[in-house]
C-alpha cells in the first residue's frame, strides 16, 4: 500500500520513469531512509526516488520541480548532522544515488579513477587496490559511505595530512542542478583556469545545489611499505609534540596521525568486542602514527625507531606497540575507528567535530574539558580524531546512569560551550562533518554578514524555489 502525498500525476510519471525498484512509497519501505546515523532525526518522505542513470536522477528533479515538491538527496546516510534527513512535514522526496554505483574507469596515466555517486568509499578503495593503486580517502564509515555523499560534505578522514580533503582530491563531477539541467565537469585536468570552478562549489554544499552523479577521482600509487605504531603520550601536548618530532624528520612520510583520550579509548576497550588494548597499562592519551611510501626499501622502520626511541628518552613517551604484520596494522586501526561506536554505546552523546590551529589542540582540548565538565557534573569528555590536521572530534558522553533524553535536550548549552572556546582559538565549528541540520543556528554569528549573505545568493540563484535539500545549512527565518 503506498503512503504518498504526491499528486496524482506526479506519482504516475515518477513510477514510469523509475519502475519499482526505484520508486518506493510504502512507509515500511521509506522508513530507514528517514532517519540518520545518529537517530537524532526521524523525518518523514512523500517517497524514495533510486534513479540508477544520470538521465533518470535529472528527469526526477525536473519532474518534482515541476510540481514544486522538495528534494533531500541522500548517498550512504551515514551523516553526523542530519545533512541528509527530510523533515516531519512528509512533503519531500529523497533522491537516493545507491543504485548509480559503477566504477567506470582507471587510469593509471592520469592516475584517476571514474566512480559513479553510489559507489562507496570501500569499493572504490578495493578497485584502485586490485590496480595496484590507493584510494587515499580513508573515514570511519567508508564501508557504507558513498563518493557522492563523501564530496558533498568534503569529508576528510584519516589521511587529510598528507592527501588533503575530498576537495583536494576530485578534479571533475558530473551533477543534476536544481531545475534538473546537468553539469558536467568531467575534466580530469590538474590545471584549468577557466572562470568559477562549479565543481568546488558543489563540493562541500551539502546537496543545497545539486546532487553529484559521477565524479573524477585522483588516486596514488598504492604504498608498498608502512610502519604503524600506538603510542602512549602524557597529554594531547604530547601527542602534538610527537607529531612535530616526525615531521621534523620526514613530513613526506606521514600518512596519519591521530590523536585518542584516555577515556575514548577506555570506552573502546571495554564496550567493543577484539578491541583490548594493547600497552602494558592505560595513558592519559594516545597517538596512532602511520608512515608509508610507495618505495619497497624505504627506511621507514628506521624513522620510526629512531623518533620513537628520541621519544622514550625524553619522557614524551611511555609505552608503543608497533605493527609486526599487516593484521596487527589492521587491528591497530580498528581501535581508532571504533570509538564513535563505542560511544554510542556509552549512550546518549555531542558529537562536536572542530578545528583549531595546530598549536591551540593542547589548551583547547583542556579549557573545553574543564568547561563541560563545569557545566555538567559526570560527563565524560572523549575527544579523538585528526590531530594532525587540526581537526578534533569533542565528543561528550552522558554520565554514567543518566537520562539519556535529559542529556541531549542541554546540547546547544554544550556545543556553545566548546564552540565559544574554539572560537577565541581562531577555529571553525563544523571541520568536517558539515552544517545539516543540527548546526544551522551557528551560522548566523559564525558566518554572518557578507559570508553568509554571498552564500543565499548562491542558493537563491540555482535554486529559486529552495527545493534543493531545505533546511540544512541555513538558519529558518
Amino acid at each position: 500500500m503506498s503512503d504518498t502525498s504526491l499528486p496524482p500525476e506526479l506519482y504516475t510519471a515518477l513510477a514510469d520513469l523509475l519502475g519499482s525498484s526505484g520508486f518506493l512509497t510504502n512507509s515500511t519501505d521509506t522508513a530507514s531512509y528517514c532517519t540518520d546515523w545518529r537517530m537524532l532525526y526521524q523525518g518523514k518522505c512523500a517517497a524514495v526516488l533510486r534513479p540508477a542513470t544520470t538521465a533518470d536522477c535529472a528527469q526526477a528533479v525536473t519532474l518534482c520541480v515541476q510540481y514544486g515538491v522538495p528534494i533531500v538527496p541522500q548517498g550512504g546516510n551515514t551523516s553526523m548532522v542530519g545533512g541528509a534527513t527530510p523533515d516531519e512535514s512528509g512533503k519531500a522526496v529523497v533522491i537516493s544515488t545507491t543504485r548509480m554505483n559503477r566504477i567506470l574507469n582507471i587510469d593509471h596515466a592520469d592516475l584517476t579513477m571514474t566512480v559513479e555517486a553510489g559507489v562507496t568509499l570501500k569499493a572504490a578503495q578495493d578497485a584502485a587496490l586490485k590496480e595496484g593503486l590507493m584510494l587515499p580517502l580513508s573515514i570511519s564509515s567508508e564501508g557504507s559511505a558513498d563518493i557522492g555523499g563523501i564530496l558533498a560534505t568534503n569529508a576528510g578522514g584519516n589521511n587529510t595530512v598528507r592527501y588533503g580533503n575530498a576537495r583536494e582530491l576530485a578534479l571533475g563531477l558530473e551533477a543534476v542542478m536544481p531545475d534538473g539541467a546537468v553539469l558536467n565537469v568531467m575534466r580530469k585536468l590538474r590545471k584549468d583556469n577557466t572562470g568559477y570552478a562549479l565543481r568546488q562549489l558543489l563540493i562541500g554544499s551539502e546537496g543545497t545545489l545539486g546532487i553529484i552523479t559521477t565524479a573524477v577521482i585522483q588516486l596514488q600509487p598504492q604504498p608498498r611499505t608502512r610502519e604503524t605504531a600506538l603510542c602512549a603520550v602524557p597529554n594531547a601536548k604530547g601527542a602534538l609534540d610527537l607529531f612535530a618530532a616526525f615531521r621534523k624528520q620526514d613530513p613526506a612520510a606521514i600518512q596519519a596521525f591521530e590523536y585518542m583520550s584516555g577515556t575514548s579509548m577506555g570506552l573502546v576497550n571495554a564496550l567493543i568486542d577484539n578491541c583490548p588494548l594493547p600497552l602494558s597499562e592505560p595513558a592519559p592519551a594516545y597517538a596512532l602514527v602511520e608512515l608509508a611510501s610507495p618505495r619497497a626499501d624505504d627506511s621507514l622502520r628506521t624513522l620510526m625507531e629512531d623518533v620513537l626511541g628520541a621519544a622514550f628518552e625524553s619522557g614524551l613517551v611511555s609505552d608503543a606497540v608497533l605493527a609486526e604484520s599487516e593484521t596487527q596494522r589492521q587491528n591497530l586501526w580498528m581501535i581508532r575507528e571504533e570509538h564513535a561506536e563505542a560511544q554510542k554505546r556509552a549512550g546518549a552523546s555531542v558529537k562536536n567535530d572542530v578545528s583549531v590551529p595546530l598549536a591551540a589542540i593542547p589548551e583547547f582540548i583542556e579549557k573545553a574539558t574543564q568547561a563541560c565538565e563545569a557545566l555538567i557534573p559526570g560527563i565524560r569528555v572523549a575527544p579523538f580524531g585528526h590531530i594532525g590536521d587540526g581537526n578534533i572530534h569533542f565528543n561528550l558522553v552522558q554520565p554514567e546512569g543518566a537520562d539519556p533524553k535529559g542529556f541531549l535536550a542541554q546540547d546547544h548549552a554544550m556545543m556553545d560551550t566548546v564552540a565559544n572556546i574554539v572560537r577565541t582559538l581562531g577555529g571553525s565549528f563544523s571541520a568536517e562533518h558539515g552544517v545539516g541540520q543540527l548546526k544551522t543556528y551557528m551560522m548566523p554569528s559564525w558566518r554572518g554578514g557578507a559570508e553568509l549573505d554571498g552564500m543565499r545568493k548562491i542558493k537563491a540563484a540555482l535554486d529559486p524555489q529552495n527545493l534543493m535539500n531545505p533546511g540544512k545549512i541555513f538558519p529558518t527565518a
